[in-house]
């Protein structure tokens, strides 16, 4: 305790006391600020990104269910068993949807595109909000007997299919199961049905090829009379997800595959995540380089307090507890500036989160207006650990090896 005490007291006294070169006490100064404003920096920016995270994964959580079950091997399998009429009955379940899916050739005025054909109950799609999924047209796939098909936007901006008129049928083509390779027409090697078209999709990734269509007419074409591509799942708790996701893989064992929204778009949850600690590495770099000026902070002090030294050799300090006095004064100007970057930052996190006084500007088309910010504690003990270890490294060799340079000129005892 002795050990820590006195170095402590001596580090205070020399931090906060006036040095006999006034530019030392700026150096010092200057050391705090750096460390403020990178950490403060670090806490601001991963806040909007946290926000910017959430914003963008929350659109595509609208129209993506809470899970999927899909066949471990094969494209398709039997929903006629017990354990599935289990889950769509459990009250933890909020919205049970079969799907039927496969890709399919669309053409329209001599014009062909490769879509994915997804065919759904009309009564399920009728459970799901439009405004979070229909972009224009009518969000119906079937009215008074007649079947009606959704597209993407993708399919409509290549094809540019109408969606009012009598000339607004698509042709879908589907190659035949089991066809002959002697058959002189190869027309005839595909299913081929004609729909016309309600309604297009919003503007997302997962929508862009899609053709949404009935159940029946998906089965029809598809030549699928039975069985059904995956189960689309609501839960009445998001907050349930995980622990109904380990609940079905138990449930339904090694032949299926349960993903949640994350495991469902993996690519897109792993470029937002990797965006944002990439900027995070990008600001500590920057960081160290402030972090840095504890060096000749720390330098310059062990030169003003070199006549202190000498009196502390003859009271019995040895080199270990002189080092000791400058490294714990490194960590004071390391926790003075981390304290007050996090607490400014968070500051200036709730002020933008309330007022929203940072806005994206008035741009046409623009999704958000004022910036969005998600406060995260996470991200504060982050930022603290990696700028207190940062300035404690900094501060452990430059203490070191201050104390060495001078101790050639005070001859401090060496003795452990």
């Amino acid at each position: 305790m002795r050990k820590l005490k006195i170095p402590l007291l001596f580090a205070c006294r020399y931090l906060f006391s006036k040095k006999t070169v006034n530019a030392i006490n700026i150096i010092s100064i200057i050391s705090i600020v750096g460390v403020f404003v990178s950490t403060a920096a670090l806490v601001i920016v991963l806040s909007f990104y946290n926000g910017m995270e959430k914003f963008i994964l929350s659109m595509y959580s609208n129209s993506t269910p809470d899970l999927r079950i899909e066949p471990r091997q094969g494209k398709t399998f039997s929903s006629a068993t017990q354990v599935f009429k289990d889950i769509s009955s459990s009250p933890d379940v909020k919205n049970y949807v079969e799907l039927l899916e496969d890709k399919i050739l669309i053409q329209y005025d001599h014009q062909q595109f490769v879509g994915q054909l997804k065919g759904i109950s009309p009564n399920a799609l009728a459970a799901q909000d439009q405004r979070e999924i229909l972009h224009s047209g009518k969000f119906v796939i079937r009215e008074d007997s007649t079947d009606y098909a959704l597209i993407g936007a993708q399919i409509q901006s290549n094809l540019q299919i109408p969606l009012t008129g009598f000339y607004n049928q698509i042709e879908l083509y589907f190659p035949r199961r089991g066809v002959s390779a002697s058959n002189l027409n190869p027309l005839e090697d595909f299913n081929i049905r004609t729909i016309p078209v309600n309604g297009v999709l919003t503007y997302q990734p997962e929508f862009d090829n899609i053709v949404l269509v009935p159940m029946d007419f998906a089965r029809d074409i598809l030549g699928e009379p039975n069985q059904i591509s995956a189960v689309e799942i609501y839960t009445s708790e998001v907050a349930k997800t995980t622990k109904i996701q380990k609940r079905l893989e138990k449930e339904l064992g090694q032949d299926f595959l349960v993903k949640d929204r994350e495991q469902q778009n993996p690519t897109l949850y792993k470029t937002v995540k990797s965006e944002k600690w990439i900027v995070f590495f990008i600001l500590t770099f920057i960081g160290i380089i402030a972090i840095f000026n504890i060096i000749g902070s720390l330098t310059m002090l062990v030169i003003d307090k070199k006549e202190d030294m000498k009196v502390l050799q003859h009271l019995g300090a040895n080199k270990p507890m002189v080092e000791r006095i400058f490294f714990i004064e490194g960590i004071l100007i390391a926790l003075i500036g981390s304290a007050l970057g996090i607490t400014i930052g968070y500051l200036f996190c709730k002020l933008q989160e309330k007022f929203g006084f940072i806005r994206t500007g008035e741009m046409e088309g623009s999704l958000i207006d004022i910036y969005p910010i998600d406060i995260r504690s996470q991200d504060f003990i982050i930022v603290f650990t990696t700028v207190f270890i940062l300035s404690a490294c900094v501060s452990y060799f430059s203490s070191r090896l201050s104390v060495r340079e001078i101790g050639r000129i005070t001859d401090i005892n060496k003795a452990e």
